[in-house]
């Protein structure tokens, strides 16, 4: 008798592609974001579609430039993929995935290591074929061409707004102005009575650090909503368009890639146009209010109007060190009216953040003159029978706290003659040179 064993037949179940795509669009409007809501709807359909896709989601960034990392729903997708949940990306072209040649290829090649495939449907590219690569190479090197093409010509128009003297400003962060239908600053009245009160404060004699705790305690909010700081306060005293002046292009954008926005200190030309709104302040206090930051900042000895010139100022500026921070001591002249005035080093921490950032170290002038310092030295407070001493320990011993490296500022632009336009004077500034 012959005994024929008959296997069970084995169902193999084909493993279905988890699938995602990525979707994005470089600015807000609405045409945009109807383009934006097209995209998601058409993956959304095509993914639910094929019967060997499981649909993992739909990743989409609103308003967000190509040239960058950080962009939240690429960086979602990015880690869901690396923790092996993704097998299939989908998107519309390299443009739309990335501008920026070298995020592209470090990109696709780190998801072709996981695993994880993406197809370029408008460049009919998959990073799984072989020439893959070498083609991705290439248009993203288009893409990030045409990205630069765009930036340039986004400075150009700008540049030929600001010589015809018309602003570029969002008055959503700009105490004391609204734009009316027109696009011309006016002046609103119950912020502009905060701004009368912070230059009327300061001439009178009262810092800014005051200014900000008094406003503070009186409820007064920013702009923004926020709390008053001695740099916010500076900053409004700074700004030439209460006066009724405008400057145009006080920053940049370093690259189209980065398009990290630096402070202009002449490195492209910029624009001053005089009496282009109506004003908050006379010219007369506002002239006043210049003059008075600047002395009181070199009774301070804290002025820097070049890298270099005022860099050490006096011999031991940058020597002295914080024993309970590690900051700076910065010199200062208290009660600067009177004759009892006093030059003393004060810990930098303490005099821009108080006494809760750090209790602060002291010391007189006359003091620490009488010491021979020669490098960063660390001076610390010591109580002996009730009586206040000083020691000091150089840097150049080991285990000591160390100092914080000090900001500096780059030169200002020079003046050059430029155009008139409607009354109004438009000088143009460029770097020097």
């Amino acid at each position: 008798m012959r005994v024929r064993i008959i296997e069970p037949v084995s169902w193999v179940q084909l493993k279905r592609k988890r699938v995602c795509a990525y979707a994005r669009v470089s600015s807000g409007s609405e045409a945009q974001g109807e383009s934006l809501e097209n995209q998601t709807t058409y993956y959304r359909k095509l993914i639910a579609a094929n019967p060997e896709y499981e649909y993992v989601d739909i990743f989409a960034d609103y308003g967000t430039t190509g040239t960058k990392e950080a962009r939240p729903e690429f960086q979602r997708m990015l880690a869901l993929a690396r923790t092996r949940e993704i097998d299939l990306i989908l998107t519309k072209s390299i443009s739309r995935f990335a501008r920026n040649t070298t995020l592209v290829l470090e990109t696709v090649r780190e998801l072709k290591e996981l695993g994880v495939e993406v197809v370029f449907e408008k460049d009919n590219i998959s990073t799984f074929t072989r020439d893959g690569e070498l083609m991705l190479t290439v248009l993203s090197s288009f893409a990030q061409e045409e990205s630069k093409s765009a930036s340039e010509n986004l400075k150009w128009r700008y540049r030929r707004k600001f010589e015809q003297g018309e602003l570029a400003l969002n008055v959503t962060r700009f105490l004391g102005y609204d734009k009316n239908k027109h696009g011309e600053l006016v002046i609103n009245p119950i912020q502009a009575k905060v701004v009368e009160r912070i230059f009327a404060d300061y001439v009178s004699g009262k810092g800014s650090f005051v200014i900000a705790r008094e406003l503070n305690a009186a409820g007064v909010r920013t702009v923004a909503g926020g709390k008053w700081h001695s740099g916010t306060v500076l900053n409004i005293l700074k700004n030439e368009k209460y006066k009724g002046d405008a400057k145009l292009q006080k920053t940049y954008s370093k690259d189209h890639l980065s398009k990290k926005k630096c402070v202009n200190h002449g490195e492209v030309e910029s624009f001053y146009i005089e009496n282009n709104h109506p004003p908050i302040v006379s010219r007369e206090i506002w002239d006043e209010t210049q003059r008075l930051i600047i002395l009181r900042a070199k009774a301070k000895g804290n002025v820097e109007e070049t890298k270099n010139k005022y860099q050490n100022r006096y011999p031991l500026t940058g020597m002295l060190l914080c024993s309970k921070c590690g900051a700076p001591l910065r010199r200062r002249t208290w009660n600067s009216k009177y004759c009892c005035k006093k030059v003393v080093w004060q810990c930098s921490t303490y005099i821009k953040n108080g006494k809760n950032a750090c209790q602060g170290t002291t010391i007189e002038d006359d003091e620490i003159g009488r010491v021979n310092i020669q490098t960063e030295t660390v001076v610390e407070e010591v109580m002996t029978n009730g009586k206040k001493h000083y020691r000091y320990t150089s840097q150049g011993e080991p285990d000591k706290p160390c100092g914080k490296p000090r900001a500096t500022e780059k030169t200002c632009s020079r003046v050059l003659p430029g155009i008139d336009r409607s009354g109004r004077a438009v000088i143009k500034l460029r770097s020097p040179g």
